[in-house]
């Protein structure tokens, strides 16, 4: 029996041949996405059922779906967030979820600082003025000297925080388990996360979506930061409240924000579409030429080594690592 993989993520193989080349010389039988979009819990059923492993973009894999695939032994996550995964259904069903950390993280913390020189200087709007036949000027907000507050610092928030010190910013972090040995190397430091909040000109998220982190920055959190605060989410949707970060915005209490990322995507009827202080991106973030060559390649090796027996470096659910070897073997 030839091994199966489903392929959902829209870009993967696009730009980069050799991910595709290398499931085909390990004799894979791909099968696509056909939808060129997300797909939805009906359409990855119907894929899913005879599969051996999948190349997961941010489709939904719960439980309902999991259990559909009676032939599963891998979900090889194409990035690093895994909130779309159900992990406690995997780990029953002895499924190994991996990911690619690392891989996008550098393209991600340069679109961070991208989206907050966009919003602190109003590039946004002074671009689409000029098309509009406009001419005007658009006063914004310096970065040298000012704080920015960084929570979560995994890959992504240490290299957003290098590159703020590069720009001869202050870094402040918080993060549950800190690290004071790159703290001290950076020059960052660690406090509360309240006291982040207000001591912050800026504030970038870099942390997963759980049930602890959804709307982590809601009316209470806004009502703390400073009027020229200016908060940028590149990490997942619904970490922020949008309702309450609209009407922040909207009642000048703060600067602005840059998104990447939003609690439903494409943000279609959203209030955050009618916001001048709101610069808005496509989730983008992962997505250079590099960042998606890296990922690409490594979740192919994180599947194949997961179907061969041997245990990835990057498997997510540890829990399931001593049972990848009589998995394989099915």
């Amino acid at each position: 029996m030839s091994i199966r993989v489903l392929v959902t993520p829209r870009t993967f193989g696009k730009s980069d041949p050799v991910p595709m080349e290398m499931l085909r010389e390990a004799g894979c039988d791909i099968v696509s996405n056909p939808y060129g979009r997300l797909m939805s819990e009906e359409e990855i059923i119907q894929l899913i059922q005879d599969v051996d492993g999948v190349i997961a973009g941010l489709d939904p894999f719960n439980a309902r779906v999991l259990s559909k695939a009676h032939r599963l032994k891998v979900v090889s996550r194409y990035g690093v967030g895994v909130n779309n995964v159900d992990l406690d259904y995997a780990n029953s069903k002895g499924i190994a979820v991996t990911n690619t950390p690392g891989a996008n993280s550098l393209a991600v913390a340069e679109l961070t600082l991208g989206l907050l020189f966009a919003v602190c200087r109003r590039i946004n709007l002074s671009e689409r003025g000029i098309r509009q036949g406009m001419w005007r000027q658009y006063p914004g907000q310096q970065l040298e000297g000012k704080t920015l507050g960084i929570v979560g610092t995994g890959q992504i928030g240490k290299q957003v925080a290098e590159l703020a010190r590069g720009l001869r910013m202050r870094v402040v972090c918080h993060d549950i388990c800190p690290d004071e040995a790159w703290a001290q190397k950076t020059g960052a430091v660690y406090m509360p996360f309240d006291e982040l909040i207000c001591t912050s000109d800026f504030i970038s998220l870099h942390i997963p979506l759980s049930e602890h982190t959804y709307h982590l920055i809601s009316h209470n959190e806004l009502r703390q930061m400073k009027p020229s605060a200016v908060i940028i989410n590149t990490s997942r949707g619904g970490i922020i409240d949008e309702d309450a970060l609209c009407e922040a915005i909207r009642e000048n209490r703060i600067w602005g924000a840059g998104l990447d990322v939003f609690e439903e995507e494409p943000p279609v009827g959203s209030l955050l579409l009618e916001l001048d202080g709101v610069v808005l991106t496509s989730h983008i973030g992962a997505h250079t030429q590099e960042s998606v060559q890296n990922m690409g390649r490594m979740a192919v090796a994180n599947l194949l080594e997961c179907l061969s027996g041997q245990i990835p470096k990057f498997v997510v659910n540890a829990d399931v690592t001593g049972s990848i070897e009589s998995a394989s073997a099915g």
